[in-house]
């Protein structure tokens, strides 16, 4: 990408937002409020994102079937069959069975703050090998990340009650807090 169509890019979509600030300011708000709910009930939160992983994988799993079924003679047949299949036992076990599927979702999480704080640990080692001067923050990140795995995974089985629900609504609070500075200051720009 050139600097001339990044520029044009980065105009396109600051006129975007200039021109629907109020839907951006509202999609801020309600992640917020969705946020600090999820904070304040966790475990509600957490069966929430169960059973919505539940839905996404028994929807997905029921349409790849639907799509299987209706090419049959396409290559990969078998293997877009399982796919289905596997995508409509999932979800319905998701559904069926939320509380145990929070405790594998629960489980996912340790392993994504595991690897993601060794990955970006080893990026901040590369980038301090490259003198460059941000790899502090990287490596404190990545930190960061492997001390909230020990801590969930320490706190076996009771952390199964809050974790994935408490960081949903942390994640919630802060992506809503960013909508909002941005609607505003897109706002501010349109000021006289």
């Amino acid at each position: 990408m050139t600097s001339e169509s990044f520029d044009a890019a980065r105009v396109a979509v600051a006129r975007i937002v200039r021109a629907h600030w109020k839907l951006f300011l509202i999609e801020g708000v309600i992640l917020v409020v969705l946020g600090l709910l999820a904070i304040a009930v966790p475990m509600v939160a957490g069966l929430a994102v169960t059973i919505l992983f539940g839905w996404l994988f028994l929807i997905s799993g029921i349409v790849g079937l639907f799509t299987t079924f209706s090419m049959r003679h396409a290559p990969g047949f078998w293997w877009s069959l399982v796919s289905g299949v596997i995508g409509v036992v999932v979800g319905g076990w998701l559904l069926i069975q939320p509380d145990v599927g929070l405790v594998s979702l629960t489980y996912l999480l340790i392993a994504f703050f595991m690897i993601e704080g060794i990955a970006t640990i080893m990026f901040a080692l590369d980038h301090r090998a490259a003198l460059s001067g941000r790899w502090g923050w990287m490596l404190t990140s990545g930190i960061v990340d492997l001390l909230l795995a020990a801590v969930i995974l320490a706190g076996l089985p009771g952390t199964v009650d809050w974790a994935l629900g408490l960081i949903v609504g942390i994640n919630m609070l802060f992506g809503g807090a960013s909508m909002i500075g941005m609607a505003l200051a897109a706002h501010a720009d349109q000021l006289p």
